[in-house]
């Protein structure tokens, strides 16, 4: 059977005072790591730090619920918040309402102060590489050094069909990823770029200013293809996403590790992700974020759960007690 390439895609929703405004971006074990830094995971006695991010799931719902789940992830002390780039909703019925992913970024930049940005992914079908190179670097300075910019070749091909947007066979996405990165990082140099891709080609390219955060805002790459994602996560990721379970994270971070040394590079500057349904009962939320800890795993996205943002406080003040412990 010929391998097709997994995509990470959006999660599915799957003493609290005393909490409030602390950053869970504290590693549970108590070691602090600066965002966007190329070394990014880390251990303490043999432990795996871990970071936790939510997301909001930006569908089915007005502006200013979705700026208060953000507001409320931000107090709570979330390192991150993520939507998912997509222009209709993903799940439930009918139409409904759903804000695009940069732009949401852009407002959101303004209206907040330290929680981390992102979508989960952006899919290299909806932007040229130079276009979304210019948003990024916009929304990395609005936000003064709090975007993560997390990439992937898109999948749900019905959007593309009702929406005009055209959907090329996964071989010619995959290139355009691995032009979309080439060309990301070229560009947020500032310096002028020449480069004849697979999809993508520039010509004497440039974009002014910088990114906030140098050399660019920290590269996650979604998915668990061995083919042609793992090795573009050993070459581009300052962070690898993956939906799997904890025995083939750590088969498949072996193979990320095998990679990245054999791209020059260190693998411990690669930290691996995944994602945390909130809605099991707790007992089994903290075995499975144990289980990816010890997998190797130091950052969890939790999905916005359907019990809503009750549960979500009481995940701060009954869980991540235990994990830092």
């Amino acid at each position: 059977m010929p391998e097709v390439e997994r995509l990470a895609v959006e999660p599915a929703s799957q003493a609290l005072q005393g909490l409030r405004g602390q950053n869970l971006g504290l590693a549970v074990n108590g070691l602090r790591e600066a965002p966007g830094q190329a070394a990014r995971r880390a251990t303490v006695e043999g432990m795996t730090t871990m970071r936790f991010g939510v997301d909001i799931a930006q569908q089915r719902m007005d502006w200013d619920d979705l700026l208060g789940r953000v507001r409320l992830c931000e107090d709570l002390g979330f390192e991150g918040m993520w939507g998912f780039d997509h222009f209709v909703p993903m799940y439930g019925d009918g139409p409904g309402n759903c804000f695009e992913g940069m732009t949401t970024l852009a407002a959101l930049a303004s209206a907040t102060s330290r929680i981390r940005l992102g979508l989960l992914v952006t899919g290299v079908t909806y932007r040229h590489p130079s276009v979304l190179a210019a948003q990024a670097v916009t929304v990395d300075h609005a936000s003064h050094g709090r975007l993560e910019l997390a990439m992937g070749a898109a999948w749900y091909e019905p959007e593309h069909h009702q929406l005009g947007i055209d959907f090329p066979p996964l071989a010619e996405r995959f290139d355009r990823l691995e032009d979309c990165l080439e060309i990301l990082t070229r560009l947020f140099t500032g310096e002028v770029v020449d480069y004849q891709g697979h999809v993508f080609s520039l010509a004497g390219g440039q974009l002014r200013p910088t990114p906030v955060q140098q050399p660019h805002p920290p590269l996650w790459i979604g998915g668990s293809g061995r083919r042609r994602t793992l090795p573009l996560v050993a070459r581009y990721a300052d962070v690898w996403h993956c939906y799997e379970t904890p025995q083939n994270l750590r088969e498949l971070s072996a193979a990320v590790d095998e990679l990245a040394a054999a791209a020059g590079r260190d693998p411990a500057s690669i930290t691996r992700a995944s994602s945390l349904s909130l809605s099991e009962p707790w007992g089994e939320v903290r075995a499975n974020a144990e289980a990816m800890r010890a997998a190797g795993v130091g950052y969890l996205v939790c999905g916005w759960p359907a019990e809503g943002a009750a549960r979500v406080e009481e995940f701060v003040a009954q869980v991540l007690p235990d994990l830092a412990g």
